[in-house]
């Protein structure tokens, strides 16, 4: 008997459906492999949900989000929307979904392929064999934090983070850790930041229950400079919302294309997975936007969300055989490529891959 995965699919804006579409053609070729019956539910968020009802995210989103057994999703936003008062720009409905699902754990896995090590701008000696992980707070600090205004004058936000939310996200990076190499750097600004000196103290507290976790600390900023300098030392970063958006997109450039990397937001029942880069409109509809951290994204949806270990080693088994393969989109044809693929034509690759492996 099929097992039955509710997916809510959130495509989004500019390259957003074309990513997500290649995805869902792997997820298919994958369930006649398993015998899983994927249930997809289309929901609006972003510009186009804007466009459309007027609010980037409408409540038929949140209820949707809310039955379904995980979130599928592309990405949103662009210039068109970005005169648009704060509350209603796309950034502001994925903010807002990410609080009514309590998704406070975004996972941001950083591996360089052995195909891709020249795309990288930093030397070969210094990217070969980097597997790490960017574990972001991602409900609370300065993104959230009240109060915040705007004036002509003067503007101001707030970073603010509760015990609460310090213990379960460090909790997420430990428990992450003992699964990987057993090592947790904490990065924040505690030299200057009251609230990363709290983020330190709970972190130090947190960490009596991990004995096997070797746990350090770092300052943002030298962090940023050794994420260049030798990224092989790190294995999690666990960092706040703000520190971890900077320091995931800089750790994304060490594979060479941000096209490669997925990302998963957790917390509450429902898991939401999604690629880092963002809706590049310009290059929207032109077939050529690289869906293999969207199809990535896929496989984290299936190990987290589902528990399907096997089939989410499928995927990326699927991905790495295509690169090896020497098939590329064009953000990274200059190195290795056999054949300059267009958005479908990746995806249909590793559809194929996955159904034969």
């Amino acid at each position: 008997m099929a097992k039955v995965y509710k997916i809510a699919v959130i495509k989004g804006d500019g390259i957003g459906p074309e990513i997500v579409d290649e995805a869902i053609k792997v997820l298919d070729a994958l369930a006649s492999v398993y015998d899983f019956d994927f249930r997809y539910n289309e929901l609006l968020m972003g510009g186009n949900a804007y466009d459309i009802t007027g609010d980037p995210l409408p409540q038929e989103t949140i209820d949707g989000c809310k039955e379904a057994d995980a979130i599928l999703f592309g990405a949103i936003g662009g210039e068109k929307w970005d005169n648009l008062p704060r509350e209603k720009r796309p950034e502001s409905g994925l903010l807002r979904l990410r609080s009514e699902l309590d998704l406070y754990a975004n996972y941001r896995p950083v591996k360089v392929y052995d195909e891709l090590i020249e795309a990288s701008t930093l030397k070969k000696e210094v990217v070969e064999g980097v597997d790490l992980l960017v574990m972001r707070e991602l409900t609370g600090g300065i993104y959230f934090g009240q109060p915040r205004e705007k004036g002509e004058n003067k503007a101001f936000n707030t970073m603010v983070y509760s015990k609460e939310e310090v213990v379960r996200i460090a909790k997420e990076g430990f428990e992450a850790a003992m699964r990987r190499d057993k090592r947790v750097c904490s990065v924040d600004k505690a030299n200057v930041l009251e609230v990363s000196q709290f983020w330190r103290e709970i972190v130090e507290e947190v960490a009596e229950a991990y004995p096997e976790v070797t746990l350090s600390h770092m300052y943002v900023d030298n962090a940023a400079m050794q994420l260049v300098r030798n990224p092989k030392q790190f294995d999690v970063i666990l960092t706040g919302n703000i520190f971890g958006d900077i320091l995931s997109d800089e750790a994304s450039m060490i594979s060479g294309s941000i096209g490669l990397l997925p990302s998963a937001s957790v917390g509450g029942r429902v898991g939401l997975y999604e690629p880092i880069h963002g809706s590049a409109p310009d290059i929207a509809g032109q077939g050529i936007a690289n869906p293999i951290a969207t199809i990535a994204s896929a496989a984290m949806m299936l190990r987290f969300s589902f528990g399907e270990e096997s089939a989410a080693d499928r995927i990326e088994q699927a991905i790495e055989q295509v690169l090896r393969e020497g098939y590329r989109t064009r953000d990274i044809a200059d190195y290795g490529a056999k054949e300059i693929c267009s958005t479908t034509e990746i995806g249909s690759y590793i559809a194929e891959y996955v159904s034969k492996i």
